[in-house]
């Protein structure tokens, strides 16, 4: 039987959004393959995990709890960027450290995501030798000058070259964990962090500049798109959650259609302002963790 490795990462403010995640990934996978499901957990709750645990059914998906100080080796530090993004999206970049050995690829998503098809078939993607596989952002290239790399002329970058979002990743966990580059990446981020509004994602971009795998854009469909069928529907920018949401309204639906299947049926959305207070709450944490480091 076919292995999936699955990686997410999530704090409470986002267990909802968690519990919408696993739900969509449990109704839609059809395929006899069994899921692995690996969850790093930044601090959610003992009550809400236990909703979550309790929600899931699935004989065919295995949840498996990290505790986020656990995953983070202790070699690396972390870059005390300017944004307003939790440190836990460095995640992603830090995988091959902390995913178990038997695990040779993993598919990375974010929790503000939701799975409308079976995994399998991107599972089963050809890389073509490379390291790892995405979808071209909404900003297209790294010239773009919103969202792309700012100071690609000094980087020596391709204006052309595009550039693809962190949401979603496929990893060759084999051929990350021979090299250096969860390092390569941090330092990047650390040293560019003032060019650096989307973190992860720049690091990520400068350093697979023309050396990653381009997949289907419906396997990571923004929330403002109009595709009727899109495979995973991530919702960037304003949630679901939040009543200040404007994006696809149908997509908003599909979210709370899987919520609705979850212990937090009847889930009313919160105002917006406690999306920029979560944000703020998370830009003030690191900037007390950088000054203790100092």
């Amino acid at each position: 039987m076919k292995k999936i490795i699955l990686v997410t990462v999530c704090d409470n403010h986002y267990a909802v959004m968690l519990a919408a995640l696993i739900k969509s990934i449990e109704v839609n996978h059809t395929s006899d393959s069994h899921i692995e499901l690996f969850i790093v957990d930044d601090h959610i709750d003992k009550n809400n995990k236990l909703k979550i645990v309790n929600g899931h059914t699935s004989a065919k998906i295995t949840l498996n709890w990290l505790p986020i100080e656990q995953v983070i080796p202790k070699n690396l530090d972390l870059p005390f960027d300017t944004s307003t993004f939790p440190l836990n999206v460095y995640i992603r970049i830090l995988i091959s450290h902390f995913i178990p050995d038997y695990c040779t690829r993993a598919i990375y998503l974010d929790v503000d995501m939701i799975v409308r098809k079976d995994l399998l078939p991107l599972w089963e993607t050809d890389l073509h030798d490379k390291i790892i596989a995405g979808v071209v952002d909404r900003s297209e290239k790294v010239s773009n000058p919103w969202g792309g790399i700012p100071n690609y002329k000094e980087l020596a970058l391709n204006p052309e070259s595009k550039y693809f979002n962190s949401g979603l990743l496929i990893i060759d966990v084999v051929k990350w964990r021979g090299t250096d580059l969860s390092a390569k990446i941090l330092d990047c981020i650390a040293y560019n962090k003032k060019h650096a509004g989307f973190p992860d994602q720049y690091g990520l971009n400068v350093v697979f500049a023309d050396q990653w795998h381009e997949l289907d854009p419906k396997w990571n469909t923004i929330a403002e798109s109009k595709d009727p069928d899109p495979s995973i529907i991530h919702f960037i920018g304003i949630k679901p959650i939040y009543q200040n949401f404007h994006n696809n309204e149908y997509y908003k639906n599909e979210f709370f259609n899987y919520l609705n299947m979850t212990a937090w049926k009847g889930y009313k959305p919160t105002a917006g302002y406690n999306q920029f207070l979560n944000k703020l709450s998370k830009k003030l944490q690191k900037l007390v963790k950088s000054m203790v480091k100092i």
